[in-house]
């Protein structure tokens, strides 16, 4: 990223893609470089891929003789997560810049797949518009910051306004506990047999989306958490895991969510949001703030009739109690790989990309929750998107992922409990107790403590 002084020098120069025309690359003589960018483009999710493609261009035009070679990895959630490590961990193969899950920062940094990006961020006058919170999810446990975030998001129910109005409930729906939302979804099951009542991820397939927007939309709604800050310990068994795997079992055992068979699809997210939703097949469904980018009209399946078909409904804790609804949070980054030959060149790029104008668009497309400070009092912004208050007005409520090294770990274990439990292998008591021993394989017995009973 250019200094201070340079910039200042080139501000007469200045392009409109966002970066100086004369660059440091540039004028270091980078000219017949190759900067490679890979992501993950897969089913609905076609927005990063187009904002990739507008910041090759602007980025190409900007620095003559560098070419952007962008690789877009089109499989599901954790086959991406295992390709990228396997490119990252060679010099051969290691992209320059990576789109990296936030939960996966803190053990790429212990794999060594990651540069931090410090030096390049303390001249970034944009850095200034990263609230602490958003410069966070991007830092390791040594302090240092590896990635620039691209936006947040939080977790709630989507609902069929129609389908619930059939079954009796009224409008605007706000359940006020888990027993709220099996009723619900057992009045929708009784009045009309052939809409799937409810979906929550759950299976090893969809990976971290089934921890993240199936359990942990759960258990952080317990007196249990998963890691406690305070102890420094990780909490199992509890009676939070227990009833959050219960619930999975009432829920799937009862016929009010997909067939586990469906659930164990890996494009089941693509289905969710490109076919049972819009075409009124399933009545509520537990997921991201982002699902509403797959139906704008520049979205893998438009959908005009979205908003006035669905509602939004906070996610209720377990009782009602504390704050009474919750939610979770997570985000991607944009990364400098460990093996780059281009590392000056790569956090430029990141610059470009997740500039305001740039940050604002790929926001706006995607249905993410701004995570610059002038991006999201835009009123372009706020306006973009009938969910984007509701969504953002989550964030009082909403927890995030322990960010230690062996989370992944974790939520890989996490995973095989639920799907023991929803496919009939094994009790909540059973699957727990199996993720007990995991837990203290993963993290060490000592780390371990039993929560409430």
């Amino acid at each position: 990223m250019l200094s201070k002084g340079l910039r200042l020098a080139c501000a007469g120069a200045a392009v409109a893609v966002g970066l100086t025309a004369c660059s440091s690359s540039s004028s270091s003589g980078s000219g017949g470089k190759t900067l490679k960018v890979a992501y993950q483009k897969f089913g609905n999710e076609i927005h990063v891929d187009a904002h990739m493609q507008k910041v090759k261009a602007q980025f190409e035009a900007a620095h003559p003789g560098i070419k952007i070679q962008l690789d877009p990895i089109n499989v599901s959630e954790n086959d991406y997560y295992t390709k990228i490590d396997l490119m990252m961990g060679s010099s051969s193969t290691a992209p320059d810049v990576v789109y990296e899950d936030t939960f996966l920062i803190n053990s790429d940094i212990q794999a060594g797949y990651l540069t931090p990006l410090d030096s390049y961020l303390s001249t970034w006058s944009d850095w200034s518009q990263f609230p602490d919170t958003a410069k966070a999810a991007a830092r390791g446990l040594d302090g240092k910051t590896y990635g620039v975030p691209m936006g947040t998001d939080t977790r709630a129910l989507y609902y069929n306004k129609d389908l619930l109005t059939k079954a009796g409930i009224a409008m605007p729906w706000q359940p006020k506990s888990w027993a709220d939302v099996l009723a619900a979804a057992k009045a929708v099951k009784a009045n009309d047999p052939g809409v799937i009542p409810m979906n929550i991820y759950a299976g090893k397939p969809d990976g971290e989306g089934s921890t993240m927007q199936g359990f942990e939309m759960l258990l952080y709604g317990t007196q249990d958490p998963l890691y406690s800050s305070a102890s420094k310990k990780w909490i199992s068994p509890s009676k939070g895991f227990s009833d959050s795997l219960q619930f999975l079992k009432d829920a799937y055992s009862g016929g009010l969510t997909l067939s586990p068979q469906q659930e164990l699809d890996p494009n089941v997210g693509n289905v969710v949001g490109g076919q049972l939703l819009p075409q009124s097949k399933l009545a509520i469904d537990l997921d991201g703030s982002w699902v509403t980018g797959t139906w704008t009209p520049t979205g893998a399946k438009p959908w005009p009739a979205w908003s006035s078909t669905l509602g939004e409904a906070a996610m209720p804790t377990q009782d009602g109690g504390g704050k009474g609804t919750m939610s979770m949070s997570g985000g991607w980054t944009l990364s400098v790989t460990a093996k780059s030959k281009n590392k000056d060149l790569a956090a430029q790029f990141i610059e470009l990309a997740l500039n305001k104008d740039n940050s604002a668009s790929y926001d706006v497309a995607d249905g993410q929750i701004a995570v610059r400070n002038d991006v999201a009092t835009d009123p372009t912004y706020q306006n973009s998107n009938p969910t984007t208050a509701f969504f953002t007005g989550l964030v009082p409520v909403t927890n995030y992922r322990p960010a230690y090294a062996e989370y992944p770990k974790v939520s890989d274990a996490i995973q095989v409990a639920m799907e023991a439990v929803i496919t009939g292998q094994s009790s909540p008591a059973d699957a727990m107790k199996s993720y007990t021993e995991s837990l203290k394989g993963i993290v060490g017995s000592s780390n371990v403590a039993a929560g409430t009973s």
